[in-house]
């Protein structure tokens, strides 16, 4: 494990990193289905869930106005679609959707409001960007929680058109700075493999927020520059030199 030196530009990833604290949004979101009373059992709910991740980004369901709230509803609706034996009536599917979606933004909600004050912090000392594969409305989401603002530079994959693990990404990631190179700047992620390992390939430095994956598979830690378990801590590590 290295150690962070002369960053001058923050790349964020934001969902996994900023809105459950490098806790896979797939555990957030079964969390949500416990809160509403239906019991799965792992494969079905893992259908479930990359049933609606494929849906979400195949049709043109999420809406460029849509908050977190809103994204969740429209993503426990697909979700629930291979779940529809479980429910008796449409009007027990859509208790279970209200439940899930109010879940996973209340727990949005908090994350983002704890880690407001050392966003703002650092917005103050040196400029941020978002690099995101998100479905266009990462904006929405962001003014949402009090967070637009901080990061008048967003790299959103639906908009560009290159998703993570592409390196081109966090190329456009850098690019979006002006006149940072990669090595000034520090990417910040949750995923080893579509954050970190991309990012270091263009010369960033990186910090893997370390979490609870989608899978139990050993993370080998020392490709990252540094390891994190929370993001307030880059605080130190980068004005501690």
């Amino acid at each position: 494990m290295g150690k962070l030196d002369g960053v001058r530009g923050i790349i964020f990833d934001y969902g996994g990193t900023l809105d459950s604290r490098g806790c896979h949004w797939a555990h957030v979101i079964r969390e949500g289905y416990d809160a509403a009373g239906l019991a799965l059992d792992d494969e079905e709910f893992r259908a479930a869930y990359v049933h609606g991740e494929r849906t979400l980004a195949r049709h043109p369901i999420v809406k460029p106005t849509d908050n977190f709230l809103t994204l969740m509803r429209k993503k426990a609706m697909a979700e629930t679609e291979l779940l529809a034996h479980h429910f008796a009536n449409d009007d027990a599917r859509r208790r279970c959707i209200s439940v899930v979606a109010a879940h996973c933004d209340a727990v949005a909600r908090r994350t983002t409001a704890e880690e407001l004050p050392f966003l703002q912090r650092m917005a103050r000392r040196m400029p941020l960007v978002l690099v995101s594969n998100f479905y266009g409305n990462v904006a929405s989401v962001l003014r949402a929680y009090g967070l637009l603002e901080l990061f008048p530079r967003i790299v959103e994959s639906a908009v560009v058109g290159v998703r993570k693990p592409d390196p081109q990404i966090f190329r456009l990631g850098v690019k979006a700075f002006g006149r940072l190179r990669p090595h000034e700047v520090l990417v910040v992620g949750d995923s080893m493999d579509k954050d970190i390992v991309p990012a270091k390939a263009i010369g960033c430095q990186t910090a893997w927020h370390r979490g609870r994956g989608w899978t139990n598979n050993a993370v080998d830690e020392s490709v990252a520059t540094v390891a994190i378990d929370r993001v307030e801590q880059l605080e130190t590590l980068i004005y501690s030199l």
